[in-house]
């Protein structure tokens, strides 16, 4: 099951009907998602049919949500749980996954028969058997007609090939990341953020690549969760190489750090200082014009 959703806000207090929230789970190993429900007590494990854009999907569930506890707080959830599934579903849920590493086997085979640059990542089998996706990389466009017309003679059903980025590889694939913890974009991240090398600048981090950068080679998604509070701090600090007054001293601004609303200065001696927010908020901009008025009544004399 695709982990690409459309949340729904929900409001707990609307209707007579009191709704909960759990997390569940299409596949063991896979992202966990929000789903809500008007049943009650559904415990880890049990296995519910979910409302998809494409119709419903079994899952498990993964332990239940609890409430944020304010009344009339709205949450946001992925998907509906309809009902427990039935003895037949559950035997039919349990051999879907089987059924989906049959089908990448297959696949892998066919796509070194046919010769394809391509690195087949996943595949995926509607529960009703309408569908199967497979999700694969490739560095440039990759004519798969012969591949898709071998898979539809082989399993009988509309075969759909998708080619994914290596985002969406490592979010498929799921790892450790270097800060020790499953990686985010496989465990709760649904839709990647554009991330920028001016998001690592803005919080002064080390530019090398090795540091910033993911699983994925790419720019950590992380870098954008602070992002937005560095740059609100900064706003209204001086900004590095800009000359201020504070009395009757004039500093030249080094470095800032956001956090602990500090500057690091240069005062007039040469000494480097470190100026809170009550010594700077009240700081004078010293205007290009009176610098240079100064340099000049220096020069006449």
């Amino acid at each position: 099951m695709s982990e690409t959703v459309n949340e729904e806000t929900v409001d707990e207090s609307a209707g007579d009907e009191e709704v909960f929230f759990y997390r569940v789970q299409f596949r063991e190993g896979g992202q966990q998602s929000t789903a809500v429900a008007t049943i009650a007590g559904l415990l880890a494990g049990t296995a519910v049919m979910v409302q998809t854009d494409h119709g419903l999907e079994p899952a498990h569930i993964a332990r239940y949500s609890a409430t944020c506890g304010c009344k009339g707080q709205k949450r946001q959830a992925s998907f509906s749980i309809i009902r427990p599934a039935t003895d037949e579903e559950r035997e039919k849920f349990r051999g879907l996954a089987e059924g989906e590493t049959h089908a990448f086997k297959v696949c892998s085979k066919l796509i070194e028969t046919h010769q394809l640059s391509m690195n087949l990542v996943r595949v995926e089998r509607f529960f009703n058997g309408s569908k199967m996706i497979f999700y694969f990389t490739a560095d440039s466009r990759v004519d798969f007609r012969g591949l898709v017309k071998d898979l539809v003679q082989e399993f009988r059903t509309r075969v759909e090939m998708r080619q994914v980025g290596v985002r969406h590889e490592t979010k498929m694939i799921g790892g450790i990341g270097t800060c020790g913890r499953e990686l985010c974009c496989s465990s709760f991240i649904q839709n990647f953020d554009s991330v920028s090398i001016k998001m690592a600048k803005e919080q002064d981090l080390p530019l090398n690549p090795t540091k910033i950068s993911g699983v994925c080679n790419r720019l950590l998604c992380c870098l954008t969760y602070e992002y937005e509070t560095y740059r609100k701090q900064r706003k209204n600090m001086p900004k590095a190489g800009k000359k201020i007054r504070i009395g009757n001293e004039d500093y030249l601004v080094k470095r800032q750090i956001p956090l602990q609303d500090l500057i690091i200065a240069e005062n007039s001696a040469g000494e480097e200082v470190a100026l809170t927010k009550r010594d700077w908020k009240a700081f004078l901009p010293v205007k290009k014009e009176v610098v240079d008025k100064k340099r000049e009544k220096k020069g006449g004399e």
